[in-house]
C-alpha cells in the first residue's frame, strides 16, 4: 500500500542553498494542491536566509522564498516528513543513523534523476555556475520526484 504524501522534507548540510531550491522548485512543480513541502539541514542553524545565488536562481524562474529561514532537522520535523529527500548519501546516512525507525520515508535526490549522479554538488565556493549546476540537477530529479509520488499518491500534482 501506498504511503500517502502529505509533508515533502528536503535536506542538505546547511538549509541554505541545496534544500532551500529543492523546497522552490517543488512547490512551484506542484502549485497550491499539493503536499506542504519544506526543508532542512543536517548541520543547519534556525532562520538563516537562503544563499544568495540560490534566491536569484529560483527569482529568474519566478519563485520566490520570501519568508524563508534555515532549520535544523530534529525530531519534529522527522516525524511531520511523510517523504524525506537527501541531497546526499552522507545525508541519508546521518539521518538512517539519528532516526532508525523512520527509514522507510528517507530517498536520495538523484534517485530520481536522469543525470547519472549520486549526489546533488554542493555549490559552496563555485559561483554561479555552480548554482546553476544545482538547479538544472534538481530540476531533472524534481520531475521524477512528483511522478514518484504521484504513482503511490495521485492527489500530487494533479
Amino acid at each position: 500500500m501506498a504511503q500517502s504524501v502529505t509533508h515533502v522534507l528536503f535536506v542538505c548540510t546547511g538549509n541554505t542553498c541545496r534544500s532551500p531550491m529543492a523546497e522552490g522548485l517543488f512547490r512551484e512543480s506542484v502549485r497550491e494542491d499539493g503536499p506542504t513541502v519544506g526543508s532542512a539541514g543536517v548541520a543547519a542553524y534556525d532562520g538563516g536566509e537562503a544563499s544568495r545565488e540560490t534566491v536569484e536562481i529560483l527569482s529568474e524562474r519566478g519563485i520566490d522564498l520570501r519568508g524563508f529561514g534555515s532549520r535544523m532537522v530534529d525530531d519534529r520535523i522527522m516525524a511531520e516528513a511523510s517523504h524525506v529527500f537527501c541531497m546526499t548519501q552522507g545525508h541519508l546516512e546521518t539521518l538512517e543513523a539519528l532516526y532508525p525507525a523512520q527509514r522507510e520515508k528517507l530517498y536520495l535526490v538523484c534517485e530520481f534523476a536522469e543525470s547519472g549522479r549520486r549526489d546533488v554538488p554542493d555549490p559552496i565556493g563555485g559561483g554561479r555556475g555552480a548554482y546553476e549546476e544545482v538547479a538544472t540537477c534538481l530540476e531533472g530529479a524534481i520531475e521524477g520526484i512528483v511522478g514518484f509520488l504521484r504513482a503511490g499518491d495521485p492527489r500530487v500534482a494533479e
